[in-house]
């Protein structure tokens, strides 16, 4: 039976759009120096949509919400397998505001930037390996 093409497009757009943040992410590496605030944030972004890409392939309502623990639990009602991964990503929510506005007294170190788009990477091919072809970008 072929899937709802409403649904595949909705989670293409979610995944295509957190593949842009991992490339952003990548990218920001490039500068001298690297723009560690913003590959955090980026990261942080990019497991945020795969997650919603997740919950939407299944039909799961979200609210808008940038709390990768919200997110990250009601994908694992799904599939309790990805507890793991949804236990590392949970810590870059707050990269979702921190290091965004005035005030932070210190930026993320670089081992912090490569964990974290490590964690994002491997987020986004748990996700894609649990969607059919059809919904993948």
């Amino acid at each position: 039976m072929p899937h709802d093409p409403e649904l595949i497009d909705e989670t293409k757009s979610w995944l295509t759009k957190a593949r842009l943040d991992l490339r952003a992410a990548e990218h920001e590496f490039t500068a001298d120096p690297p723009l560690l605030e913003d590959i955090v944030f980026h990261a942080q972004q990019a497991v945020e949509k795969c997650f919603k890409a997740f919950l939407a392939w299944n039909s799961v309502a979200f609210r808008k919400s940038h709390s990768l623990e919200e997110l990250g639990e009601a994908c694992l009602r799904l599939e309790p397998v990805l507890q793991s991964l949804v236990n590392r990503a949970v810590p870059l929510t707050e990269y979702a505001w921190k290091f965004r506005y005035p005030g932070e007294e210190e930026s993320p170190s670089r081992d912090e930037a490569d964990d974290a788009l490590a964690v994002a990477r491997e987020v986004y091919e748990a996700i894609v390996a649990r969607l059919p072809e059809e919904a993948r970008p």
